[in-house]
């Protein structure tokens, strides 16, 4: 077995006792596996041992990417999510590509989005990013923005809002990776009060997944846990 296929199952073994340690039914928890940065063949292993879903940030390795396994491997179904800060010139062939987009932020983004999504695809499933650390260096809408925007975003046709994403500030403390993944919940949680449907947390990574399923994520974006570590270019 190859060592993706390896990383894999330990993922997936991990993501399912840590579920039932905190009283979750791991079928409610998704992993959309962060294929940034390795090759279509690293994605195509993993397809060909049950993943399908995977998670880019540049946008034009992600077209190169989805062009080289359409020709590897046209019969594989795989659902793309763009997870990287959207530029407003780009907007129209994430649009056209990829079925998820996790870090809205803005309004104008979103309406770009929603009017340039082609009329015979599926609305896209969107996640409002929010910068919940409040880092300068981070993209993501304020919590005090998230219920204006989220329906704002509600309204648009081309889209579908599911939920929220964040990325916290990294910590190795738990307790701290806990706390700042319950603000997005109890964000979330608002959300529903106020009448906006949705149904996504796309949080925590391969360092704090744990403290992420303990809070409620729906989504774990995992890449190196998967691949590898990651190599970026220069």
């Amino acid at each position: 077995m190859s060592l993706i296929s390896d990383n894999l199952q330990v993922v997936r073994a991990d993501l399912s006792a840590c579920a039932d340690k905190f009283g979750r039914d791991p079928k409610e928890i998704s992993l959309l596996a962060v294929s940034k940065t390795f090759p279509a063949g690293a994605v195509l292993e993993a397809a060909r041992n049950g993943q399908v879903c995977f998670g880019e940030n540049y946008l034009q390795e992600a077209i190169e990417k989805m062009q080289e396994l359409q020709r590897l491997a046209p019969e594989l179904q795989l659902e793309w999510h763009f997870i990287g800060p959207i530029q407003s010139n780009k907007t129209r062939q994430i649009a056209e590509n990829f079925s998820w987009v996790h870090a809205v932020d803005r309004e104008k983004i979103a309406q770009r989005l929603s009017d340039q999504r082609p009329s015979e695809l599926p609305a896209i499933n969107i996640c409002l990013q929010v910068n919940i650390s409040a880092e300068q260096s981070k993209s993501g809408v304020e919590p005090a923005q998230v219920l204006p925007l989220a329906r704002a975003v509600a309204a648009m046709p081309g889209l579908r809002l599911r939920g929220l994403m964040a990325v916290p500030e990294a910590s190795d403390d738990e307790a701290t990776q806990r706390a700042a993944f319950a603000q997005l919940r109890k964000l979330q949680e608002n959300l529903l009060e106020q009448g906006v449907p949705v149904d996504t947390l796309s949080m925590g990574m391969s360092g704090d997944m744990h403290a992420a399923i303990a809070e409620g994520s729906t989504m774990l974006r995992i890449g190196s846990a998967i691949f590898g570590k990651r190599t970026y270019a220069e």
